[in-house]
């Protein structure tokens, strides 16, 4: 008896599999060439770069977006409001002087004409506006 004589006593269960690759050649379904065609390829999230852009929290309550202060000039209340009546951002968005009475609203000095006759709340102050809103002191301090 001879090697190339020898025979199984039971047949193969299955199909003899021989390495010579399969229908997926050179680049094996992964395209061509880049990262992503290596094996072990990891591409990094792109909303993560968003993150890493925006402002870090600091402090009580911060809030990275804050809207922009909405702004009214003091020439525009004084066309829109007579003596005695209250400028808040409610009364703002009813007279259509700014877009949503939840944003921040803040007053800015247009013109430094007469004095101011009516009520502010709930608004920011330009520094010209506070000072035509504190009256000059009177008399000297002791």
């Amino acid at each position: 008896m001879q090697l190339h004589k020898l025979q199984r006593e039971h047949p193969r269960k299955r199909k003899k599999i021989i390495g010579r690759g399969g229908k997926r050649g050179t680049t094996a379904g992964r395209g061509t060439k880049g990262q992503r065609a290596r094996a072990g390829h990891r591409i990094r999230p792109e909303i993560r770069d968003t993150i890493k852009r925006l402002p870090k929290r600091r402090g009580y309550r911060f809030s990275s977006r804050r809207l922009p202060a909405q702004v009214v000039s003091l020439a525009t209340l004084r066309k829109h409001f007579v003596d005695g009546d209250v400028v808040s951002p409610a009364t703002l968005a009813a007279k259509s002087l700014i877009r949503n009475a939840n944003w921040p609203v803040k007053i800015l000095a247009g013109d430094k004409g007469a004095a101011i006759k009516f009520t502010i709340k709930d608004c920011q102050l330009s520094a010209s506006v506070k000072a035509i809103l504190t009256p000059p002191p009177t008399g000297r301090a002791k």
